[in-house]
């Protein structure tokens, strides 16, 4: 998985005029977006090959809201056997992976989403915006097992 900063010269708007706000909203966005993706097949069903994706969206999402001080856009776009998935919020702040040494990680509440994102993901690009926040943009590969 690669890790790129970059500068990224797209206006965003302060909050998002249309399009999903929520975890959820956004995770119906990307079962919509690739639906009938495996219609014709007899190998997977839309969800086994979706779970991925969606997840990595509901992380990234849940993470904008919860850190970047609110989800400002979202995109969703599927490239061949990929869904590449991109959320932008109002932080500059880049995603840290939480390391608690007086607790066992699989104990610790929260500080798991990002390094979910980074395992899941083939590729994970963090831009900054011209206007302030950030974009991150993940590629999920669509797999049917």
């Amino acid at each position: 998985m690669n890790r790129t900063l970059s500068t990224d010269t797209v206006a965003v708007p302060e909050q998002p005029r249309s399009g999903p706000r929520s975890p959820a909203e956004v995770r119906q966005a990307v079962r919509r977006a690739i639906e009938g993706r495996f219609r014709d097949s007899d190998t997977a069903d839309d969800e086994d090959a979706a779970s991925d994706a969606l997840l990595v969206a509901s992380e990234l999402t849940t993470n904008a809201i919860r850190h970047g001080g609110g989800l400002t856009d979202f995109q969703v776009t599927l490239a061949g056997c990929e869904v590449l998935l991109s959320v932008s919020d109002r932080s500059e702040q880049l995603p840290l992976v939480v390391r608690d040494v007086d607790e066992p990680a699989d104990l610790r509440v929260g500080g798991h989403g990002w390094p979910i994102v980074c395992r899941l993901a083939r590729d994970v690009v963090v831009s900054d915006l011209r206007t302030g926040g950030k974009r991150i943009t993940a590629v999920v590969p669509l797999s049917s097992s």
